[in-house]
């Protein structure tokens, strides 16, 4: 047997399972797939290989023609086998979405069918601003209800996040939506994330139709999305329109209609007002030094509401993550992602 060493990107893992995508230009290998297990010390160590995570793969092969195993995951008819053996340090990994390394984070959700949940997309926001990863707010089925796609639209214009509204229907936004990607995504992993049913994987068919990604429609019983997307898949981009790019992985993620913050470590309560990007430039410039930002005299967070500067509902969000993360004693429960971070 010969033992190759071989470092890759992990697209996908299902019951300890992964596929990697080999990237050694050096090799024959460059760009091909291999299904296969982690080495069991991780689950010793507390780390779980998540999609999006560079690691190296030793791979055994009988001889140098054999192909990389791609079906039994521990050994192949021909006596070879592959293993992660080693997880590079990220730039990130989250909980949920359950990813490394994302770099630009799509946070979708519908101006109906279903109905938005902007505490949701706070959420997503707030987590990707702690973990260093750009946020997209994009709003999708605006043709369903203009005026609640426009609401939602003048809330987040007082960020610095990039707003699109978007009809898969109209068209409305579609070409300055892909403008923007074809600009901001090469070289980068970005990920579409938000609940069931708000059209990420329509969305990501349209800019991408060789995705040919599964879809389907809002249960009209329950009021949501079904899981079309079942677990989180990185899908490597080589063009983008008439653009060829290298190192760009794009990811479906399944839909969820919750982030825990009670039972999860995303982050701490002392963290939370730096992770609301319009609240910086009124940090520090309180009456009261240790201002809560919640209903004291001369807060000049409350002021910038009262402004029109800051949208209430994104204030009204803060005040509910405060309350949350103020009861929360960090020995609740222990975080399984914590380590290897």
């Amino acid at each position: 047997m010969k033992e190759f060493t071989l470092n890759g990107k992990i697209l996908e893992g299902v019951g300890g399972n992964y596929t990697v995508r080999i990237n050694a230009p050096e090799t024959k290998f460059h760009k091909e797939t291999v299904f296969c297990p982690a080495r069991g010390a991780f689950r010793h160590e507390g780390i779980s290989p998540l999609p999006g995570d560079d690691v190296v793969v030793t791979v055994s092969l009988r001889d140098e023609d054999c192909p990389l195993p791609v079906n039994d995951p521990k050994q192949t008819k021909d006596g070879s086998s592959a293993v992660i053996a080693e997880i590079l340090p990220r730039k990130n990994a989250l909980i949920r979405p359950p990813m490394a390394n994302l770099e630009l984070l799509f946070a979708v959700f519908a101006s109906a069918d279903p109905e938005p949940m902007p505490d949701v997309i706070d959420k997503l926001l707030l987590i990707a601003e702690q973990n260093e990863i750009t946020p997209v707010v994009v709003i999708t089925k605006s043709e369903l209800n203009p005026e609640k796609a426009k609401e939602l639209e003048e809330i987040y214009s007082h960020t610095p996040y990039p707003v699109f509204t978007l009809s898969a229907v109209t068209g409305e936004g579609v070409a300055e939506f892909s403008d923007f990607v074809k600009e901001n995504l090469p070289g980068k992993i970005a990920a579409f994330a938000g609940a069931s049913g708000i059209g990420k994987s329509t969305l990501m068919n349209t800019l991408f139709p060789h995705l040919a990604l599964p879809t389907s429609a809002v249960s009209q019983k329950i009021g949501r999305g079904r899981h079309t997307t079942r677990k989180v898949s990185l899908f490597p981009i080589a063009q983008i329109s008439d653009l060829a790019v290298e190192n760009t992985f794009l990811a479906d993620t399944p839909g969820f209609s919750m982030l825990d913050f009670v039972h999860f470590d995303f982050f701490d309560l002392e963290d939370l007002p730096f992770n609301f990007p319009e609240f910086r430039e009124h940090l520090g410039t309180c009456r009261y030094t240790k201002c809560t930002h919640l209903k004291e005299d001369g807060c000049s967070i409350l002021a910038a509401v009262n402004r029109g500067e800051i949208a209430p509902s994104r204030h009204q969000s803060y005040v509910t993550l405060y309350d949350i993360l103020k009861k929360k004693h960090k020995w609740d429960k222990p975080d399984p992602y914590r380590k290897g971070f």
